[in-house]
């Protein structure tokens, strides 16, 4: 289990280094990140996009590490081949998705220096873009699971399949609404044209001061949605029995940390402050790696722990 999903993950990493870079044109991202993903699904490698990326991405970069790994993209590649069938075609189809969200992004939104925004155009876009980018990724990771330790996850596989998918749309939505603010200044509002037109507000006054309270309703709305996702998150993570610890661990640590910052969230009254994000910090992480690791046999401790949170969340939306 553990080679393909690192080998998905230096995959997806490699591709967002090259959606993500702003010192190429979004146009020649868009075209590289296509050739990066025809050769993920097998097309012939004839050297030409290893020696585009070294050019016109890697030879850019400021992190040593985003470097490396673009350099590195032939090995990783070759190792992809050496897979089962059945791991080479779920990586495969979870680079595939991944890519696709990043594509997304390059089609939807202005070039960051534009001085432009735009906005998703409905709450389904919205819930799309939180799949491709991350519900994919708890979709592949439960087949993963099913496919590498049988008799691990407990319940129906269907539910348990979607739960793993909510799972990263919660976690994907938290990065939304934590990043909103630094987004808009980029030129990416993931805030749907709708729900803004249903709240009398426009894509200039998320920039104004006091747009935080104004647009504060719009977030309580999306909370509420989000929270949503990880009760599904939950009942994924409890699904993994206490045996399977560094598994379970695995998936309370991001629903602890995702819950801890809504509880910022929804407590920020300036959220849409690019200076104010809400974001724990690194010793907090810390707490919560050690507290749940000493607490990842009892489930009764351990929902205690979530349950405490998410009514923290529910008394400042309902109150």
């Amino acid at each position: 289990m553990r080679d393909p999903i690192g080998l998905a993950y230096l995959l997806a990493r490699a591709a967002d280094t090259i959606a993500d870079t702003s010192l190429i044109s979004p146009t020649q991202r868009l075209e590289l990140l296509l050739s990066l993903r025809n050769l993920v699904n097998g097309a012939p490698d004839d050297g030409t996009l290893t020696e585009r990326l070294a050019q016109e991405v890697a030879d850019q970069q400021s992190l040593s590490d985003e470097k490396v790994l673009l350099e590195s993209l032939g090995g990783a590649l070759t190792v992809l081949s050496q897979l089962s069938d059945s791991d080479r075609t779920a990586v495969r189809g979870i680079v595939s998705t991944l890519t696709q969200g990043m594509e997304f992004d390059l089609h939807t939104f202005p070039d960051e220096s534009s001085g432009r925004i735009a906005a998703l155009n409905t709450l389904e876009e919205l819930d799309t873009y939180t799949y491709l980018v991350a519900g994919c990724v708890g979709e592949f990771w439960t087949r993963m699971t099913y496919a590498h330790m049988p008799g691990t996850l407990k319940g129906e596989p269907g539910i348990t399949l979607s739960n793993g998918v909510r799972f990263g749309k919660a976690l994907q939505m938290t990065n939304v609404l934590r990043d909103c603010s630094k987004d808009l200044r980029i030129g990416r509002c993931y805030l749907p044209s709708p729900m803004l037109n249903r709240y009398g507000l426009s894509l200039e006054d998320l920039l104004t001061p006091g747009a935080s309270r104004r647009a504060q309703p719009l977030l309580f709305e999306l909370l509420r949605l989000t929270l949503d996702h990880y009760r599904a998150a939950i009942d994924y993570t409890f699904a993994i029995p206490a045996r399977s610890v560094r598994l379970r661990l695995s998936c309370l640590w991001p629903v602890l940390i995702g819950l801890e910052t809504l509880v910022l969230l929804v407590n920020n009254d300036e959220w849409l402050d690019p200076a104010k994000i809400s974001k724990i910090g690194r010793n907090k992480v810390y707490r919560i790696v050690a507290a749940s690791t000493l607490l990842e046999p009892s489930d009764r401790m351990l929902r205690a722990w979530i349950d405490r949170l998410i009514k923290r969340i529910e008394a400042r939306l309902n109150g």
